[in-house]
């Protein structure tokens, strides 16, 4: 019999110190191409990984290299993400820069938290 060791969550509530803002957006008025901000749906702490190799297969088959894996609290019914939101994220590191979400997935470790695979839009 394999003794019973404790492994703690990979995530937990202090892990969550970057503030994530998820947007829809919606045509730009008149002739020229693009999008334009329509509205905050939902803020939340979350917290940035770093590119797992699963994410860079999964990033090589969408096209971008620039894909990143996000863990925010599970909103239950508040919002609901998915892949017609943007994502940006309060940090130096990604300032001016949007994030279209690609997948959304449960964390099946800790049902508390979701994982959001977001890429870079252009």
């Amino acid at each position: 019999m394999q003794p019973f060791k404790y492994q703690p969550p990979r995530v937990n509530t202090g892990d969550l110190r970057t503030l994530i803002t998820f947007y829809e957006y919606k045509p730009n008025e008149g002739p020229e191409p693009g999008e334009d901000e329509k509205q905050v749906l939902y803020k939340a702490w979350g917290q940035v990984d770093h590119v797992w190799l699963k994410d860079l297969e999964t990033a090589k088959s969408n096209g971008t290299l620039s894909d990143l894996t996000i863990t925010i609290r599970d909103p239950q019914a508040d919002y609901i993400p998915t892949n017609k939101h943007y994502i940006s994220i309060d940090a130096a590191e990604y300032v001016d820069k949007r994030y279209n979400i690609k997948q959304v997935q449960p964390d099946l470790q800790n049902k508390q938290f979701i994982t959001i695979v977001a890429g870079l839009t252009e």
